[in-house]
């Protein structure tokens, strides 16, 4: 019972755990969304509120920002719900690169810079459209109320209208 433990070795070369990369398909959307941030989005708003020194260091906001957006392209728009998707799902564990932010810092992050991203929805949606992904222009909603009488008192069923 002398046998040494060596985990990981097998024929003496160490292997390593698969990285969550290997996981999330090429062609996934959450790697558009880290390409666009990384590439095509001005994130100079974000960005530049991040010069003071103080304090613990932030997390990337390039990061929070990209976690933000495959978020809510993904239909997921609670803080909560990102951070835990942040554990869970590998397309979200990617963007995270294993460092997974508190749902606080998420929901801070989102009302610190909610006009910034706004304006990077913009950005997002012009993208789409030079692209073609996506065609823009104006909606009208017509906001008109009308005063109706259809409470269950008035409202007659078909024997009723019968009978009068």
């Amino acid at each position: 019972m002398s046998k040494e433990f060596r985990p990981w070795k097998i024929d003496e070369v160490q292997l390593l755990p698969p990285s969550v990369q290997d996981y999330v398909p090429q062609d996934h959307v959450s790697r558009l969304i880290v390409s666009l941030v990384r590439e095509s989005l001005d994130l100079s708003a974000i960005i530049g509120s991040y010069r003071s020194g103080l304090g613990q260091p932030p997390f990337d906001p390039r990061m929070l920002t990209a976690l933000l957006l495959h978020g809510y392209a993904s239909g997921i728009y609670s803080s909560q719900r990102i951070a835990r998707a942040a554990v869970e799902r590998a397309d979200f564990m990617m963007i995270v690169a294993g460092d997974a932010p508190d749902f606080r810092t998420i929901s801070e992050f989102r009302r610190r810079h909610l006009k910034a991203l706004a304006d990077l929805f913009v950005q997002v949606l012009k993208l789409a459209e030079k692209a073609g992904l996506v065609k823009l222009g104006h909606v009208a909603l017509d906001g008109t109320k009308i005063k109706a009488n259809a409470s269950k008192h008035k409202a007659m069923s078909y024997d009723r209208m019968k009978k009068r």
